[in-house]
């Protein structure tokens, strides 16, 4: 169960964010300059290696990104570690495992990996984050500005960003902790942006008729009632964007599942009705910048997970109640 919650976590949050601090002109361009980077994210073909570091550990892909009449394709390819292949566009994510011959396929989320979670226009950011210039730099080869992100208050993280000075694509990321300090970073080692990517690179390397295949139902992600869980506390700027039920892959039982965002952190909370042989996890853990929190309340397992400080879901998961 809790495997399958840590994922769906991670899928949800583990996205290359953006950046920190601004006031004045230095505001308004830095602004200007996200809103160039989400669109370029979006429209821009592009094919590119990028590393990602978090705590000791880093681990390098390869992605491919086409966009043609609004639609988005996208493809990464793992160059170190595990082999592993995903595939996405706007209806599903294909995951290979060319280690475990296996196949899982899942219904396409609206997160993408490079443009960001970011809403059309930063400035409705404004409340939870100030944003700044903060020079100019060099990344990948290219000139780059780089734009800073910083929160109103710790209940979230900040970001610095370089972006590429001809193109606005995002060429490298920090996520930064309370201190002001790198806990993740993400940077591209080398880009291509191209008029037209060939739907031969969006291809798999495998035809998979001898893995095994997975695919979770139509029926896995269904709408929940508001009457049923609320979330009894947020930080300033937060709200629940989605509810759903989730028929997770190791899980008998579908899990309610809601995600509350201020436009730019993302937060999921779990609850799932355990059984008498079910043993509840009840803490904290961590895995990188992630942070999660558990507890149990009478028959339910109630878990927290986002890119954010420890005592954002520390908090958001004590004041989880269901309502009478």
């Amino acid at each position: 169960m809790w495997q399958g919650l840590w994922l769906l976590g991670l899928w949800l949050v583990v996205v290359p964010a953006l950046a920190e601090n601004g006031a004045g002109n230095s505001d308004a361009e830095a602004r200007l300059l996200l809103d160039k980077m989400t669109e370029a994210g979006r429209t821009l073909d592009y094919d590119g290696v990028f590393v990602y570091r978090r705590n000791q550990h880093m681990d390098a892909m390869r992605i491919i990104h086409k966009s043609e009449a609004g639609r988005e394709r996208e493809r990464l390819i793992s160059l170190s570690g595990p082999a592993r292949e995903v595939i996405r566009n706007d209806e599903s994510v294909t995951c290979i495992f060319p280690d475990d011959h296996s196949v899982r396929v899942e219904r396409s989320r609206p997160y993408q990996l490079l443009s960001s979670q970011f809403p059309s226009s930063v400035d409705k950011l404004s409340d939870s984050y100030v944003f700044r210039v903060a020079g100019s730099g060099r990344t990948a080869g290219r000139d780059a500005r780089i734009v800073e992100i910083v929160p109103r208050d710790d209940f979230r993280y900040g970001y610095r960003l370089w972006l590429d000075e001809k193109s606005h694509l995002l060429l490298k990321s920090e996520l930064l902790n309370e201190d002001g300090r790198p806990i993740e970073q993400f940077m591209f080692t080398h880009l291509d942006i191209v008029d037209s990517i060939p739907d031969s690179l969006l291809e798999p390397t495998i035809n998979g008729t001898d893995y095994s295949w997975y695919e979770n139902p139509d029926d896995s992600h269904e709408p929940a009632s508001e009457d049923d869980w609320q979330p009894g506390w947020l930080p300033a700027g937060f709200s629940v964007t989605d509810r759903s039920h989730e028929l997770l892959a190791d899980s008998p039982r579908p899990v309610h599942h809601m995600v509350v965002s201020d436009g730019l952190a993302l937060v999921s909370v779990f609850i799932e009705r355990l059984s008498e042989q079910d043993a509840a996890r009840v803490g904290p853990s961590k895995l990188g910048a992630v942070h999660a929190f558990a507890r149990k309340t009478d028959d339910y397992q109630i878990m927290v997970v986002g890119e954010v400080p420890a005592i954002t879901v520390r908090k958001v998961a004590d004041a989880v109640s269901q309502q009478p």
